[in-house]
């Protein structure tokens, strides 16, 4: 009588496979769900200075494109000049507003300052999955005060808002959805000098500078390695999966088994 075994190599490879597959996935979406965060750059400016501020936004959606960034100006300490830079494919509005108390400026009463800036992608316009944008302010007189939040809401194709507006406790802990912070007086948290940060800051200066590259291309590095490795991550996980269904495909034919035409020893009928 003739017994037959089936390899138990394919199974085992497709298990190996797999639990590379899901590894790497964990391991590769670190680096890039820690960078995804909406930024302003630089992190601190000179009170009095007119700022060129580069607010960077990352779409974090595997699903959806970025369609649309409102940013919340202060109304306690205003800015009494905003203007934007230019993005194509996008309609950029200064928003100015009547202000919930006069504030007073240099011996002169405010009452009405910028309060919002908004930019709307025009149709077949968005910041797609893995992808950033950088969009471009200069706003002053920046007030004698020791930090300004600049609350930021991110509009997806999907119609969901994120909204970034979270304040960092005093234990300093980040919240799951930080606003982003410019620092006057005060000094920044010792991480804003550290790792992406301040090469987000060189992003922020080369924009100030003119530079015509667009800017969704001129990334800091460490985002741009996250978002490699996070898309590396997800092909090793595809790679993966490829393995393990061609392993179990492929199984070795049973010791006893014949072809259709044969007869037992190989022999055609």
């Amino acid at each position: 009588m003739t017994t037959t075994r089936s390899s138990s190599r394919p199974a085992a490879a497709a298990r190996v496979a797999a639990a590379l597959g899901a590894a790497a996935l964990l391991t590769l979406a670190a680096p890039l769900a820690a960078s995804a965060h909406v930024r302003v750059n630089p992190a601190q400016v000179d009170p009095g200075s007119y700022a060129t501020l580069t607010f960077k936004v990352p779409t974090e959606s595997a699903t959806a494109g970025t369609v649309g960034l409102t940013v919340d100006l202060p109304t306690d300490t205003p800015f009494t000049s905003v203007t934007y830079q230019p993005l194509p494919g996008w309609t950029t509005v200064v928003t100015t507003s009547t202000l919930p108390e006069p504030v007073e400026l240099d011996g002169a009463t405010v009452t009405e300052a910028p309060t919002e800036v908004t930019w709307t992608a025009d149709p077949g316009t968005q910041v797609g999955p893995g992808e950033f944008q950088q969009f471009v302010i200069s706003a002053g007189a920046v007030p004698e005060t020791g930090s300004i939040t600049l609350p930021a809401h991110q509009t997806y194709s999907d119609g969901s808002v994120v909204d970034w507006a979270d304040e960092t406790p005093a234990s300093g802990e980040e919240p799951e959805f930080p606003a982003p912070v410019l620092y006057v007086e005060d000094a920044p948290p010792a991480d804003e000098h550290g790792g992406h940060d301040m090469s987000d800051e060189a992003d922020g200066a080369a924009v100030a500078a003119g530079d015509d590259s667009s800017s969704g291309d001129a990334g800091s590095a460490s985002d741009s390695v996250a978002v490699g490795l996070g898309i590396g991550g997800l092909a090793l996980g595809a790679v993966a999966l490829v393995v393990s269904v061609v392993a179990l495909t492929r199984r070795p034919r049973a010791a006893g088994a014949t072809r259709p035409g044969t007869d037992a020893a190989g022999e055609r009928r």
